[in-house]
């Protein structure tokens, strides 16, 4: 079981995870012909794709989702909240799956495990990815940490962990006060510090790679992010990974 990530930040997002012939795009917040140029990064072109997973609503998680499902006919998988909130006119795209924020399902040789989180999006979902021996946990957007949260994240080998602000930096930077409260409120955006809290709390006993992703270009640094998460990890900084906005990530293996 592998991942690999197109790009992680308020630009955009995407993360691609693969068991055997199965790979599943997690998000898909670019143009189409920019995501395909960053999965051809990763060696991969569109019709290797089994489909797309969408967490939320908010653009750059889903503004090129309909059109690059629509080009290559993948079909998606969605909450009926995040559906409502879908852009174009989903009657054209090739199979809609409308999913429950609490029950697992199946795609290939992959199980997704959804889970609901608090965000300011109509019925935001996030997963972990299991081949039934590994597990891979994804959190890229989520206001506050939730026990459940908790429960589905411990005993991951991997972790994909939102770190998307300093709370001293976006506190004291150029932002709207109406923008800071929202960034910084229990439905917005983990700060470096919550999440590393959220990672402690976790069994981290099987973790093969913590990525801090979804960092603000604004309001944080790849360096506090690390430096946050490995205080939480009892590691050297150097071993926490960061998804880059225009770079993401090279492929990661689980094993």
């Amino acid at each position: 079981m592998r991942f690999a990530c197109l790009g992680s930040g308020s630009r955009g997002n995407a993360l691609v995870v693969e068991q055997d012939r199965t790979r599943l795009m997690l998000d898909c917040g670019y143009p189409v012909r920019e995501t395909e140029r960053r999965l051809a990064r990763l060696n991969l072109a569109p019709d290797d794709l089994a489909g797309i997973i969408v967490t939320h609503e908010h653009s750059d998680h889903i503004a090129g989702a309909y059109k690059f499902a629509r080009k290559y006919r993948l079909p998606t998988w969605l909450t009926h909240g995040t559906l409502k909130g879908f852009p174009g006119d989903v009657s054209d795209l090739p199979q809609i799956n409308l999913i429950d924020s609490h029950s697992p399902f199946s795609v290939g040789a992959l199980q997704l495990l959804p889970f609901p989180v608090p965000h300011d999006a109509r019925e935001p979902a996030h997963f972990v990815f299991t081949d039934g021996a590994h597990r891979l946990g994804v959190l890229t957007d989520t206001g506050s940490s939730t026990s459940h949260i908790e429960a589905m994240l411990s005993g991951c080998d991997a972790l994909v962990l939102e770190c998307n602000h300093d709370l001293d930096m976006l506190m004291n930077g150029d932002y709207p006060r109406v923008l800071k409260a929202r960034v910084a409120g229990r439905y917005g955006h983990l700060d470096n510090e919550s999440s590393a809290g959220l990672l402690a709390a976790l069994d981290r006993g099987r973790l093969q790679h913590v990525i801090a992703a979804h960092l603000s270009q604004h309001n944080n640094t790849p360096e506090l992010a690390r430096q946050a998460l490995a205080q939480a990890m009892g590691c050297v900084p150097e071993w926490i990974g960061v998804a880059d906005q225009d770079e993401g990530f090279g492929w990661r293996e689980i094993i």
